[in-house]
């Protein structure tokens, strides 16, 4: 039901560099955003992933990978699909700081603290939410506190669709799980509750929204 959408997806976490050994990163596994691909592909979609640095498998061998690593790579690889893709869904756990200063060689111990200087990273959500066009954009809200109120609030900043909000200090819904607990927010002010599933029914989950999405707009609703 999803034949004829070119989907750009993004998974995984990024890395950013403090010297050649060492890096800032996050504990995003990949899984959420490699299964939104799967099921796309699945549905009859065109597939397109931009992955960050996962210990995950390929999800099919006619889905194109784009491996990147730091946050600057991503916006990059996401700002050149853009004008390729229908839909859009930003599922990774892009850094939002990196260091000022890359060293060069590895950092050596010496004294006993060391100041890291770090400067805030592109916001690749709100670049695609200001340049969506026609493209239906979903965007995800990995948080600890205030669940509802800042994906809320992501939602209406970055100009989405649809924003998929999970609290990650659960055990059975965080980064590395093989389940999610989420909540879909919609523009509307509506909030869909699924049970908690396997990260693949999720996806299939929010593929059924965007299938309902897409109809909505065809039919000028």
């Amino acid at each position: 039901d999803l034949a004829g959408e070119r989907f750009l997806v993004t998974a995984g976490p990024t890395q950013e560099p403090i010297d050649p050994v060492r890096f800032l990163t996050n504990r995003s596994s990949g899984k959420m955003g490699y299964a939104l691909a799967l099921m796309a592909k699945r549905r009859g979609g065109e597939v397109v992933l931009i992955s960050g640095p996962t210990s995950l498998r390929p999800p099919r061998p006619d889905i194109r990978i784009v491996s990147v690593r730091t946050a600057e790579e991503m916006r990059k690889a996401v700002s050149e699909h853009l004008p390729w893709s229908t839909v859009v869904i930003k599922a990774a756990a892009v850094s939002d700081y990196r260091p000022k200063t890359t060293l060069n060689r590895k950092l050596k111990k010496g004294e006993r603290e060391l100041s890291l200087q770090l400067e805030q990273t592109a916001d690749i959500l709100a670049e695609i939410g200001r340049n969506k066009g026609d493209r239906l954009v979903v965007g995800f809200a990995a948080e600890t506190d205030e669940l509802v109120a800042n994906a809320r609030k992501k939602l209406t900043e970055k100009n989405l669709d649809l924003i998929v909000a999970n609290d990650v200090t659960r055990p059975d819904a965080g980064f590395e799980a093989e389940t999610n607990l989420v909540k879909l927010l919609f523009p509307s002010g509506e909030i869909r509750e699924p049970r908690l599933a396997s990260k693949e029914e999720i996806a299939s989950l929010i593929l059924n929204e965007i299938a309902a999405l897409l109809r909505n707009r065809k039919a000028g609703l």
